[in-house]
């Protein structure tokens, strides 16, 4: 079951086309790309936590931020697809979503190697 009442907040590397893609399901998204495609990574915590948006970026950093700087967040989805293309990427959010967007909000979310990793 999708829950439409997720909002996001994407971040510049994730790609335009799973922008596209969100909004035309009923996802409330904003992307940093369209606020300031230089923001800071705290920056972008800050906004996220504010709306209580969950962030969706391809930037390990933010698991530094999360982890060692103990920053707060409102949920991060971390898709580490470095040499994925924008198709696949959207393929990837689409099924995370069908299956796990009841598990995502406020967690840290890391995707890699098929495999989709939850945590508190």
């Amino acid at each position: 079951m999708e829950q439409k009442n997720l909002k996001f907040l994407v971040d510049v590397g994730v790609s335009k086309k799973v922008e596209k893609w969100l909004l035309n399901n009923g996802y409330n998204i904003k992307s940093v790309r369209d606020i300031n495609p230089r923001m800071l990574d705290k920056e972008i915590l800050k906004i996220a936590v504010s709306e209580r948006r969950m962030v969706i970026t391809m930037d390990k950093d933010f698991g530094e931020l999360v982890y060692n700087s103990g920053l707060p967040h409102a949920g991060v989805l971390l898709l580490r697809l470095e040499s994925a293309r924008s198709d696949e990427k959207v393929e990837i959010v689409k099924k995370i979503l069908e299956k796990y967007s009841d598990k995502l909000i406020y967690n840290f979310c890391v995707f890699k190697d098929g495999q989709l990793r939850i945590r508190k």
